[in-house]
C-alpha cells in the first residue's frame, strides 16, 4: 500500500510530465505556425483529408505498439489537428495583408493543385490554396465568399472539353478572369516491388483514364476504374496496400506518396495539356493591348440556321473564334447552349457591333469574360 509521501511524488512526477506534455503542444503550435507561413508562401493547401486520415492510421498503429488505447489515442489527436487547423486560420487573420484565397477540384498533388501552385505561388501577401471534392464546390466556395478565386479545368487536350466547369459558368455569377494552360505528363503508380503483370485494376479520374486508353488497352487484364481525383487515387493504392491495384497520377503524387512509377508518359498524346480557367465574382480589367480572348454564352431557338448566322457575324468582323461548345439545357428538352470562344477583347469596336448583331438571335447572350490569351 502506497504511503501519503510515495503517493505525492507520483502526482508530482504526472504534473511534471502534464507541463512537459503542454510545453511539446506549444512547440507544436510555433510549429504550425511555421507550417501556415510555408503554405501560404509556396500556395500549399491548409487542410486536405486524406492526409489527415494518413496521419490518424499512423498514430493508431503507433499507440497500438505503445500498448494504449488507439481510438481514444484517435479521439485526442482530432482534437490537436482541429486545433492545429484553427491556430492556421487565427494565423491568417493576423496577417497585415490578406492571402488570396483560392480552391480548386482536388487534393495535395493533383494537377488542379500542382497548377494553382504553380500559378499563384510568391505572390504578393500570399496565397491560401483549398482542395474540394468536385467541381462544383470549388465554384460554390466562390459564389458563398469563402475563396476570392477559383482554377477549374475546361479543355484537354486529348479528352476534350470538361463539361461540368461549362455547367458551372451556366449556373452564372462567376467571372473568367484569366486561363492557364498547363502540360499534363500521366505516369501508372504503384507499390514499390510491383510487376506490370500483377495488376487488376487501375484507378484515376475519368479524364486521365481516357487521356490513357490506348496505354490501358495494352494490359488486358486491367480493368480500369474512376475516381473523382488523380492523386486521391493514388493516395488509395496506398491506404489499399494491394499489388494488383494502381494508379494514373502526376510523378508528384508519386514522389508525395512513395509509390514506384512503373510507366512515364502513358497518355495517347505526348502533347497533352490541360487549359484552366480563373473564375472569380468580379472581373478583372484585361489591358486593352493585350492579346485577348472573350468568351461567351448563348442560347437559341430551335432554328438551326441561327448558330450559322451567329459565326457569320464573327467571320465578317475577321473575329477568329477558338472554341464551340454546346450543352443542353436541363429545363427545356432538346434546346441547347453553345460557348464561344474568341480572341477579341470584348471592348474592342469590332466585337461590340458583333454583339449588337448577334444578340437578335438569341434567347440569351452572355459575356463569361474577357482575359489575356495564355501562351
Amino acid at each position: 500500500m502506497l504511503s501519503a509521501p510515495d503517493l505525492q511524488a507520483l502526482r508530482e512526477e504526472i504534473e511534471a510530465i502534464d507541463r512537459d506534455l503542454l510545453a511539446q503542444l506549444k512547440r507544436r503550435m510555433e510549429l504550425v505556425d511555421e507550417v501556415a507561413t510555408f503554405k501560404i508562401k509556396a500556395a500549399f493547401p491548409f487542410r486536405d483529408q486524406q492526409r489527415e486520415e494518413q496521419v490518424l492510421q499512423r498514430v493508431r498503429h503507433a499507440a497500438v505498439d505503445l500498448g494504449l488505447d488507439a481510438h481514444v489515442v484517435e479521439r485526442l489527436y482530432r482534437l490537436i489537428m482541429e486545433m492545429s487547423i484553427s491556430r492556421q486560420h487565427a494565423f491568417v487573420r493576423g496577417l497585415d495583408t490578406a492571402p488570396l484565397r483560392i480552391a480548386y477540384q482536388g487534393v495535395e498533388g493533383s494537377y488542379s493543385h500542382l497548377t494553382a501552385q504553380r500559378r499563384y505561388a510568391n505572390s504578393g501577401g500570399g496565397v491560401l490554396l483549398t482542395g474540394h471534392a468536385t467541381i462544383k464546390q470549388a465554384a460554390d466556395a466562390v459564389r458563398t465568399g469563402t475563396a476570392d478565386a477559383a482554377l477549374l479545368p475546361i479543355e484537354n487536350s486529348t479528352a476534350g472539353s470538361i463539361n461540368e466547369t461549362y455547367d458551372e459558368l451556366a449556373e452564372g455569377r462567376l467571372t473568367i478572369n484569366a486561363e492557364v494552360i498547363s502540360q499534363v505528363d500521366h505516369c501508372l503508380l504503384a507499390l514499390p516491388g510491383t510487376r506490370l503483370e500483377d495488376l487488376r485494376r487501375v484507378i484515376s479520374h475519368p479524364q486521365a483514364l481516357k487521356q490513357c486508353e490506348d496505354f490501358l488497352l495494352g494490359l488486358p487484364q486491367v480493368v480500369p476504374e474512376p475516381e473523382f481525383d488523380t492523386a486521391g487515387a493514388a493516395r488509395k493504392v496506398v491506404e489499399a496496400g494491394d499489388r494488383s491495384l494502381a494508379a494514373i497520377a502526376s510523378e508528384s503524387a508519386g514522389e508525395m506518396l512513395g509509390l514506384e512509377i512503373l510507366r512515364r508518359g502513358i497518355q495517347m498524346q505526348a502533347a497533352n495539356a490541360t487549359r484552366f480557367v480563373d473564375v472569380a465574382i468580379e472581373a478583372t480589367p484585361c489591358p486593352a493591348d493585350a492579346v485577348c480572348k472573350t468568351s461567351l454564352l448563348l442560347a437559341l431557338d430551335h432554328s438551326s440556321s441561327n448558330l450559322g448566322e451567329v459565326l457569320t457575324e464573327l467571320g465578317k468582323r475577321d473575329i477568329r473564334m477558338t472554341k464551340l461548345e454546346s450543352r443542353p439545357i436541363p429545363t427545356a428538352a432538346w434546346k441547347y447552349r453553345f460557348y464561344i470562344d474568341v480572341e477579341a477583347h470584348a471592348d474592342s469596336a469590332s466585337m461590340v457591333e458583333a454583339l449588337e448583331s448577334i444578340r437578335p438571335l438569341t434567347l440569351e447572350l452572355r459575356l463569361l469574360g474577357t482575359y489575356p490569351k495564355a501562351e
